[in-house]
């Protein structure tokens, strides 16, 4: 990479860091061409994006952003992984990690938290954005489908009562 590039790349990148909300530090030491492919096809589905990146041109993109915390990671084969939804990114990563011992999670950062490999793995265990949407609709509705059958319980009543004194009338 001439300058020019690599300052395209820094800037490219802190726009990046600019813009989203988690960021997972990773070793990928040994990792075949086809792993790191299978990996950025998972990660990609899951919404977030996989960029293995200079250590000192990460650094540098890192400067004056929230994610300045996770600069002592950057030491050897290291690759980046972010995304907006901060549990998609933890539980793309934290699944391949599980079955590929060559990919190593060092750390993070949720905003400007800074989270080691346990924070990663304790956040990955985390529902969805969609799931806890979801979730909290259900709450939600739940109590206004009760309200609506509790209204409609007298008047159920009321016509049950009805009934049996017309059943009545009718067999005197």
């Amino acid at each position: 990479m001439n300058r020019t590039e690599k300052k395209a790349f820094i800037a490219s990148l802190a726009a990046v860091f600019a813009q989203t909300s988690m960021v997972v530090v990773t070793r990928n030491d040994g990792l075949t061409v086809a792993a790191v492919t299978e990996l950025r096809r998972k990660v990609r589905a899951a919404g977030a994006n996989y960029k293995v990146a200079k250590n000192r041109l990460a650094t540098l993109a890192l400067d004056g952003t929230q994610f300045n915390g996770i600069a002592p990671l950057l030491k050897g084969p290291t690759a980046l992984a972010w995304s907006e939804d901060p549990v998609a990114v933890a539980k793309a990563v934290v699944e391949f990690a599980k079955t590929n011992d060559k990919l190593v999670l060092l750390g993070g950062s949720l905003g400007s938290q800074v989270l080691d490999a346990e924070g990663i793995k304790a956040l990955a265990e985390l529902p969805s954005l969609d799931a806890l949407r979801a979730q909290l609709v259900g709450l939600i509705s739940t109590p206004a489908t009760r309200i609506a059958s509790i209204t409609q319980a007298p008047a159920g009543q009321l016509a049950r009562v009805f009934g049996a004194y017309a059943k009545t009338g009718e067999a005197a």
